[in-house]
Formats: C-alpha cells, structure tokens, sequence
C-alpha cells in the first residue's frame, strides 16, 4: 500500500487542502490534511453503520480515511473520503445520498461550514 510520502495523489490532496485552508480561512481542511499526513494504519475507517448512527438527514461528512459497507444506511447524507468500498457507494447512493471525493468537497463547500468530521 502506498505510503503518504510516496503516493502523489495523496501528496497533492494535503498540499491542496492546506492551501485552501489558508486561502478560505477554513481549519477544516488543515485538519484533515494533517490527519491524512498520518501513517495509512491510522486512518480512520468508518462503516456505513457508524455514519447511520451519528449522521442526521441532509448532514455533511468527511472521513479522513476509508468507508466501507459494513451496515445499511438509510439517510440522505453527503459523505467525502479519501477512499470508498465499492458496497459504501452503491448503499449511500441507493439512500439518496452522494459520494465525493475530499476535493471535490472543498471546491462544493470551499469555507468547510457545518461539514463535519468522522473517524
């Protein structure tokens, strides 16, 4: 498994989210760059069932991290992450939400307002 110093695309999604944390003001995605600075082995790895539990209808989340299929969800969420299970995907869109990667959130909500972190 590639490593955070060698993966290039990982390199470039740090170096992007902190310079969107500078230029917008938004902690949010320093934060998130720092923890994805961190070793894969402590990435957070989230289930569908923990976003279920914890997430409200309509909610915004970012996993710094993975999220895999383990559970049902049945809220309409926003979920972002480094990386998705294929099962993660089909069950959160089969409940109306969206899958976004954590770029492709910044460029949607640049000021990281109400997006919340999940590990």
């Amino acid at each position: 498994m590639a490593h955070a110093k060698t993966d290039p695309n990982l390199l470039t999604l740090i170096s992007a989210l902190k310079a969107e944390s500078r230029s917008s003001g938004a902690g949010i995605w320093r934060d998130i760059a720092l923890r994805l600075e961190k070793a894969k082995a402590n990435w957070a790895e989230v289930n569908l069932s923990k976003i279920e539990r914890y997430a409200s209808e309509g909610d915004v989340i970012v996993v710094p991290g993975k999220v895999l299929g383990s559970g049902a969800i049945n809220k309409k969420v926003t979920v972002a992450a480094y990386g998705f299970s294929e099962s993660a995907k089909m069950k959160i869109m089969a409940a109306g939400g969206k899958n976004l990667t954590i770029m492709e959130l910044v460029k949607e909500m640049p000021q990281g307002t109400g997006v919340k972190i999940m590990r």
